[in-house]
Order: structure tokens, then C-alpha cells, then sequence
């Protein structure tokens, strides 16, 4: 959701398909297919995978993007993990901006999605209205 703001704000076309996808679909990031293939070797726990990824993210984005890029991994997984075992649902502000987002790309039909009510009617609508606003949020915000 945020990604698709922030590629909007920037004037940059970011296709969220690569989240589900993986590396079936071009993210249109910098260097987003090495980092598709490091989060997918991590996720996995492909020992060989996750080192030859790692040095190919390194090589296209430099030490610093490939620590962040770990950082990432690791903390998405631990939430996802922690969520889904819990069963703690989306708050109310994240389902109504990322409803659209979630249905097309197929998140729905993950078994965590089961905690989070669904997002019907005028609340849809106005979760349109706050995704809309986001990228001029950002814009404006910019450095």
C-alpha cells in the first residue's frame, strides 16, 4: 500500500503483482528482481539461494541496501508469523486503503485474511478516497 504511494508520489510505475507473483512479475523497482529472488531464497530457507542472492542484491544495490533489504525479510516474517498465530486482524484504517489492493492480488484468500472483517460499501469507497489521497500526501512531504 505504502510502496504503491510512495512509487505514485515518485512518478514511478510499481508493480505489486511481484508480491504474490514473485519473479513471474516485474515490480518495476530498482533492482527489484534481486530482491525478489533474496526475499523468495530467504522465505524458503535456501541456504545456497539466500547467499548467491544476497551477493546479487550487494552487486546492484550496494552493502547498505542489502542490510536494509535482510532487515525487511526478517521483520516481515516475524510479523506475518506472529499475526497469523495470533489471529490479530488489520487495523480498520489499513483494510479500508488496502482493500482493493488485497483483492486483487489475491491476499483475501490467505487463511490470516480470516481475522479482518471485510471491507463493504461506503467503507470501500472511502478506502479509494484515502489511496488517492496518499501520493499527493507524499508528494507534498517529499524531500
Amino acid at each position: 500500500m505504502l510502496l504503491r504511494a510512495s512509487g505514485e508520489a515518485h512518478d514511478e510505475a510499481i508493480d505489486l503483482r511481484a508480491v504474490t507473483e514473485g519473479a513471474k512479475a516485474k515490480s518495476g523497482l530498482a533492482g527489484g528482481e534481486a530482491l525478489t529472488a533474496f526475499a523468495e531464497a530467504s522465505v524458503r530457507g535456501e541456504r545456497e539461494a539466500i547467499s548467491s542472492t544476497r551477493e546479487r542484491v550487494e552487486r546492484e544495490l550496494g552493502a547498505a541496501a542489502t542490510v536494509d533489504a535482510a532487515g525487511v525479510i526478517g521483520n516481515f516474517e516475524r510479523m506475518v508469523r506472529i499475526a497469523d498465530a495470533t489471529g490479530i486482524p488489520l487495523d480498520r484504517a489499513v483494510a479500508l486503503v488496502s482493500a482493493d489492493m488485497r483483492a486483487d492480488l489475491g491476499i483475501d484468500e490467505f487463511g490470516g485474511a480470516r481475522s479482518t472483517r471485510p471491507v463493504r460499501g461506503l467503507q470501500r469507497l472511502l478506502g479509494r478516497v484515502m489511496v488517492r489521497m496518499m501520493p499527493l500526501v507524499l508528494r507534498r512531504f517529499r524531500s
